[in-house]
């Protein structure tokens, strides 16, 4: 594999952004793409579910919902008008560590709206009957992603298993009955505890140079003072995992019967050298494709699973999670579905991959990572999240590079560290009758107001 290394990585392992910090703490990357007039602008905020106060789950993506209420500037829902106006688009999204906010518009609008993210990150104005109305909102779309999804019901409590302590169990979008109860009290205090330039990502990518998104940024994001009060994070940790867990979810609503396992992980931020990327590409031959371990095994060969799926997702501030899953084909026990699991992984940790499998794996990531590097949106989402959890720009650049260097044996010890059922959630989803179905829908790390 050392020819393949050397001749791509370094094609697409380049220094792309530049990086600086305003006087006021405010972080700010840019990524110079000269192919069309266009810029992403993105705001990200060092907060997410994972810093609410206890009872108060929801509230991060509440605040997102209401940030597009209004300023003494801007008039009730004019902030999406106003960008829409000016032919960009704009939105916005929470997860577990991080919300994010952003747009896509005409270079020479880029002032416009940096003016415009600079006033609602410290003039938010909000009145109870906009909280009141948007509260419904967030509950709604509760009902309609999660609450009428019953994959997405086992989904949260096969987390709020997984983590015995961390808030990464409690789901982001809340718990219906505390987001019922979320005031505009409780809004208040979380912006003006978060949202300030000394705890805020300014990213760019696309038709632009640092030097011209630095003057931008001084005038419009500098002239916001820093806020002494935004006091970093303080989350309670996972103790030892000793035991499995396992739950069962019945639902008239599932359709065939499926099984899901979830592992507690390092994530990107908090691995050791190399292992993030061992379990990426561990998961990519085990789970993810028609070529993959599990699909090839189960739905190929068995015939036993109408599908099979799972990712090792790495992006979270304090750990990451293994994920796994199977639709079982008509008439199959989920007990079999699980033994043959069980015995792939087995085999895995006892044997290792092969350089072949690991091989294609690179080539798959790398290919990913070149297409990816030509979409404005995903550069400026890839350098931004990577930021916001505290990897460097550097690391983000080289990762090619990291990828490249797995070995098998890295693979093969990934393995036996990280797929140990001690640290696991097993979960089954069983259909009550032969009333309704549904199909299983990948839930998104974050919730999107759109």
């Amino acid at each position: 594999m050392l020819a393949f290394a050397e001749t791509i990585v370094p094609a697409i392992a380049e220094n792309r952004a530049s990086e600086f910090t305003l006087s006021n703490g405010m972080d700010v990357v840019v990524i110079p793409d000269h192919r069309a007039p266009v810029v992403t602008h993105m705001v990200w905020y060092r907060v997410g579910a994972a810093d609410e106060p206890k009872g108060k789950s929801g509230i991060a993506h509440f605040l997102e919902h209401l940030m597009f209420k209004s300023t003494d500037k801007i008039a009730i829902g004019e902030f999406s008008k106003i960008i829409s106006r000016l032919g960009g688009q704009d939105n916005a999204f929470t997860g577990q560590d991080v919300t994010s906010y952003h747009q896509r518009i005409a270079k020479e609008q880029l002032r416009t709206v940096m003016d415009m993210e600079a006033d609602r990150m410290v003039n938010l104005r909000l009145t109870k009957d906009e909280v009141a109305t948007e509260r419904q909102v967030i509950l709604e779309e509760r009902r309609s992603r999660i609450d009428n999804n019953p994959t997405a019901l086992l989904d949260e409590q096969m987390n709020a298993a997984l983590y015995l302590s961390h808030p990464y169990g409690i789901p982001v979008i809340g718990w219906e009955h505390e987001m019922a109860k979320l005031s505009r009290e409780d809004a208040l205090h979380f912006y003006k505890r978060y949202y300030a330039p000394n705890n805020a990502i300014l990213v760019v990518s696309g038709d632009v140079t640092a030097d011209e998104v630095k003057r931008l940024a001084e005038e419009t994001y500098g002239k916001i003072p820093a806020n002494p009060e935004v006091d970093g994070r303080e989350r309670p940790q996972e103790p030892p995992q000793i035991a499995a867990r396992r739950l069962t979810l019945e639902d008239a609503r599932a359709g065939n019967a499926s099984f899901h396992r979830y592992y507690l992980a390092p994530s990107y931020a908090t691995a050791k050298p190399g292992e993030a990327e061992a379990l990426d590409l561990l998961m990519k031959i085990v789970a993810d494709g028609a070529t993959s371990r599990l699909y090839k095994k189960l739905v190929v060969d068995d015939k036993i699973a109408a599908t099979t799926g799972g990712d090792f997702s790495g992006w979270g501030l304090d750990s990451g999670t293994i994920s796994l899953y199977a639709v079982a084909a008509p008439n199959v026990g989920l007990d079999k579905i699980e033994t043959v699991i069980d015995g792939v992984l087995s085999d895995i940790r006892a044997n290792g991959v092969t350089k072949g499998e690991l091989d294609r794996a690179k080539k798959s990531f790398l290919a990913d990572f070149v297409y990816e590097s030509d979409n404005q949106a995903s550069l400026a989402r890839r350098y931004g999240w990577s930021v916001a959890i505290g990897r460097k720009v550097s690391e983000v650049e080289d990762w090619p590079n990291h990828i490249a260097n797995v070995t098998t044996d890295d693979i093969k010890k990934a393995a036996n560290n990280y797929l140990d059922a001690r640290q696991s959630v097993t979960g089954w989803l069983v259909p009550k009758s032969n009333e309704g179905s549904s199909e299983r829908v990948e839930q998104p790390v974050a919730h999107s107001r759109s």
